[in-house]
C-alpha cells in the first residue's frame, strides 16, 4: 500500500521541482560541469558599451616616415594590451569594511478641545441627539500622544585578493579599453567563479601588462561559487517562500 502511494506521489513531486532542482538531481554524485569558453560578444546578453567621448585627435600633418608615430609610447614594440582580443592581467584587491550605528528618538503630543455653549439655540438640540447628560461647554475633546524609538547597527567586512586574466572586448573612440574576464576553478565538487568587467585607460596598464581593480571604471566584480558546499549554505526553497510571504 505504501509503495503504491509513493508511486502516485512521485510524479507530483517531480512536477513541483524547479529547473535548478532538476539540474541538481541530474548531477547527483557528479562534479559541476566546466563552462565552455565562448566569445563574450556572441552572448545573448552582451551589450556594447556606449560612453561619452572626447573629440578624437586628427593625425593629419604627421610625418609618415617619422620614428615617433601617433599613439606610440616608445621606439620599441609595446606588449601591453591595446587592441580587441589582447589579454592583460587584472589584480583584484578588495578590502572593504563598514560600520554604521544609527538611532532615532521622537515624541509628539497633541490636545484639542471644542465647546459650543451658545449656537443660536441649536446647542439645546444636543440633548435630543446625544444620550445622557450633555454639556455644550465641553462638546468635544481630543488628546493624543505618540512616541517613536529606533536603532540600527550595520557591521560589514569583506576581503578578496587574486590575480586573473581578462580580454579586451572593445576599444572606445577615446582609446579607453573595455575589458571582461571570467575565471572558474573546480576543486572536488565545489566550483568557484570570478567575473570582472569594466573600462580602463591604456596608460594605467603597467609595463608588465597588469591593471589593478581600483583603476577600473564602472567596475563589475563578482565572486561566488556553486556545488555541494554552496547548496548547503542556501536555505531550502520552502523556507525562502515562507520568508517572503509570511507577514510576521
Amino acid at each position: 500500500m505504501r509503495r503504491t502511494n509513493f508511486l502516485l506521489l512521485a510524479p507530483l513531486l517531480l512536477a513541483a521541482c524547479t529547473e535548478s532542482q532538476l539540474d541538481r538531481l541530474d548531477r547527483v554524485g557528479k562534479a559541476p560541469d566546466m563552462k565552455p569558453i565562448v566569445n563574450p560578444t556572441e552572448r545573448t546578453n552582451y551589450q556594447p558599451v556606449s560612453w561619452p567621448q572626447a573629440k578624437a585627435e586628427d593625425g593629419a600633418g604627421k610625418p609618415i616616415n617619422s620614428l615617433w608615430q601617433p599613439g606610440s609610447r616608445t621606439f620599441f614594440r609595446d606588449h601591453r594590451a591595446r587592441n580587441v582580443g589582447d589579454i592583460l592581467r587584472v589584480k583584484v584587491s578588495i578590502a572593504d569594511s563598514a560600520k554604521l550605528n544609527n538611532s532615532t528618538n521622537g515624541s509628539r503630543s497633541a490636545n484639542e478641545s471644542l465647546a459650543t455653549p451658545a449656537l443660536f439655540g441649536l446647542e439645546k438640540k444636543m440633548y435630543n441627539v446625544l444620550p445622557g447628560t450633555t454639556n455644550p461647554a465641553s462638546a468635544l475633546s481630543i488628546e493624543g500622544t505618540s512616541a517613536n524609538t529606533g536603532a540600527g547597527t550595520v557591521s560589514r567586512q569583506e576581503a578578496v585578493s587574486t590575480v586573473m586574466a581578462a580580454m579586451v572586448t572593445q576599444v572606445l573612440p577615446n582609446n579607453n579599453l573595455v575589458i571582461e574576464g571570467q575565471q572558474q576553478v573546480r576543486v572536488n565538487n565545489e566550483s568557484r567563479m570570478l567575473f570582472v568587467q569594466g573600462v580602463i585607460r591604456p596608460e594605467d596598464i603597467s609595463s608588465d601588462n597588469i591593471i589593478t581593480s581600483d583603476q577600473i571604471a564602472e567596475a563589475r566584480i563578482a565572486y561566488g561559487g556553486e556545488g555541494s558546499l554552496s547548496d548547503l549554505q542556501q536555505p531550502r526553497i520552502g523556507s525562502q517562500v515562507l520568508d517572503i510571504l509570511s507577514p510576521f
